[in-house]
């Protein structure tokens, strides 16, 4: 990073921008103390004791949606040479069609049971092994997803506040972006542990406010400040091809084509909702079935805050191509074209309003953080420490209440320090885009996960979980195999499938000879997968991301189907 340069573009934020910033989260402090009161049991903690309203809730859903990739890389993208608003075919589309499918379908079979999680459901499906799968399979893709949107937003307040976190790194010898990382991290640690999911719910929601009014301001700037206004931005946008929406190319290798907003995204939608936590823990908040639905379909919304930002981005095409880059603003572009919003927040916006985008900033990113820090310390609660069961005692509940705070703080360092790690990562020339990097790490592990709900809901009374104990890991090598041409790539296959293999040979031939036959026939069936994995990395075929998840459900649900013990077979 190039500080002298950075250094002659900061300097900008004000005292006036600290007094809206601080002002905006005591206020969403205040109302979601207010709101949520004080958690006895963890009913209360994480499912806010059931009786939060469904606007509350739709709009949490909203705010954890949305993410600071939203307002600061997705104008980067429409923003830079090429750049169009094709990404919006995923959400208005591919997601519209996956919130009717939760809404319809998994919503009702969700709300049949007193169940904290799409994981409770399956293993009542499948038993115990698959809520500890799924759980495993979350964990990763949670953690790896929003570390990158933590990572995201640090980005942005090293940018615009370098001044101060500069100082820091002199005083403390930590570098600024760590230092902006930690500081999301506190925060959202803070308001999950004070009062569960009942603060997390309402404080995303004041959060979304904030967020839609830095859109706002944000727009109206880049707009005035355009000679001859909305006029014309929409011509300089449509002389460089801004507006185009649709990509009917036939092919694996776009992220943003009308196929895989259809097809894939669909799907992704479906385990985005559905089947992680992430999303699925705020539906089971709600009163009824009903109000769980009213939710999910009224959070459709959020694509309205996507399309206003796209056309921010527009706008800010317009404004540099009269105002074009130089110096210092150019060289900080340069370096990381994600920086583009946060420039303009520093060279254009008055004093007052600066605070206001950057607490929009900030408010996404801890409405994400906060959210999977809820996610994961249920879903590991559950599986690991409760087993499913639920706290019969006074003392139980304390107990439980107690170690699921400490799993939130652990969870929120370990999400800090992967935050940190991801500025290796982009330096991958396909993740200089922030927005494709944090978008496509959960798709190594949904689709296993995807996979799990189909076997629950389809064959949970025929099989069981013990097929997705080599399917599920088989599925992630396979994603990883599409993603990766590198040459450690097949050198980390051999290894996996390799480790695959023992665990299958031990799990059931050693362990179970007597059912040498069928299982000899599974084991062609598996050995037949591994070839499989380790032949797609010669292929040299680019997938991008949209189709992780799919391709990671098609390996997972067929041997997670043919690898299952049928329940005939299967030992009391």
């Amino acid at each position: 990073m190039s500080d002298g340069s950075q250094a002659a573009l900061a300097g900008g934020f004000t005292w006036l921008d600290w007094t809206v910033v601080l002002a905006l989260f005591a206020l969403t402090h205040w109302i979601g103390k207010l709101s949520s009161g004080k958690p006895a049991t963890i009913r209360e903690f994480f499912l806010g004791g059931r009786t939060l309203p469904w606007y509350a809730v739709s709009a949490s859903i909203i705010a954890t949606e949305i993410s600071a990739v939203t307002l600061i890389s997705l104008p980067a993208t429409v923003f830079k040479t090429g750049g169009d608003i094709t990404y919006l075919q995923l959400g208005l589309i591919g997601l519209f069609l996956a919130r009717w499918i939760v809404a319809l379908w998994l919503i009702p079979k969700y709300f049949e049971q007193e169940i904290y999680s799409p994981y409770d459901y399956m293993a009542r499906a499948l038993g115990d092994r698959a809520r500890t799968i799924t759980t495993v399979l979350f964990s990763i893709g949670g953690v790896l997803g929003q570390a990158a949107r933590v990572y995201l937003t640090g980005i942005v307040l090293q940018v615009v506040l370098f001044d101060e976190f500069a100082a820091f790194e002199r005083a403390t010898g930590v570098p600024g972006l760590w230092a902006a990382i930690g500081a999301i991290g506190v925060v959202a640690i803070l308001w999950t542990w004070a009062g569960g999911m009942a603060t997390v719910i309402w404080t995303d929601a004041v959060l979304f406010v904030i967020f839609l009014l830095a859109i706002v301001a944000s727009a109206f700037y880049a707009v005035t400040h355009v000679e001859g206004g909305v006029a014309t931005v929409v011509e300089l946008g449509q002389q460089a091809g801004k507006f185009r929406f649709f990509d009917f190319e036939p092919t694996f290798a776009k992220a943003n084509t009308i196929w895989a907003a259809l097809i894939a995204n669909t799907l992704v939608g479906v385990g985005v909702f559905g089947t992680d936590q992430l999303m699925a823990q705020r539906v089971f908040c709600c009163k009824s079935k009903r109000e769980a639905q009213k939710a999910m379909l009224a959070s459709y919304l959020s694509m309205a805050v996507a399309v206003s930002v796209a056309l921010l981005g527009i706008a800010l095409h317009a404004y540099y191509t009269q105002h074009p880059l130089s110096g210092s603003a150019a060289a900080l572009y340069a370096e990381k074209s994600d920086r583009i919003f946060p420039i303009f927040i520093v060279e254009v916006l008055p004093a007052g309003v600066r605070g206001l985008i950057i607490a929009g900033a900030f408010a996404a990113a801890i409405s994400s953080l906060d959210s999977i820090l809820a996610a994961l310390s249920q879903t590991v609660m559950t599986a690991f420490v409760l087993r499913g069961k639920v706290p019969q005692t006074p003392q139980a509940e304390k107990r439980a209440l107690r170690a699921s705070k400490l799993l939130v703080l652990g969870f929120g360092v370990l999400l800090c320090v992967i935050a940190a790690l991801c500025e290796v990562v982009q330096r991958d020339a396909r993740f200089k885009d922030v927005l494709n990097l944090a978008l496509s790490m959960p798709g190594y592990t949904q689709g296993a996960v995807l996979a799990t709900f189909a076997l629950a809901y389809f064959a949970g009374r025929r099989i069981d979980a013990s097929g997705l104990t080599y399917a599920a890991p088989l599925s992630v090598l396979a994603v990883v195999g599409i993603a990766w041409h590198e040459p450690w790539t097949f050198v980390a296959l051999k290894l996996g499938v390799t480790a695959l293999a023992l665990a299958w040979i031990l799990g059931r031939i050693v362990r179970r000879p007597e059912e040498l036959a069928p299982t000899l026939v599974r084991s062609v069936a598996l050995a037949l997968g591994c070839a499989l994995v380790l032949w797609i990395p010669d292929q040299g075929w680019k997938v991008e991301w949209p189709w992780f998840a799919p391709s990671g459900l098609a390996v997972a649900t067929l041997y997670g189907y043919v690898l299952a013990v049928p329940r005939k077979e299967t030992r009391a």
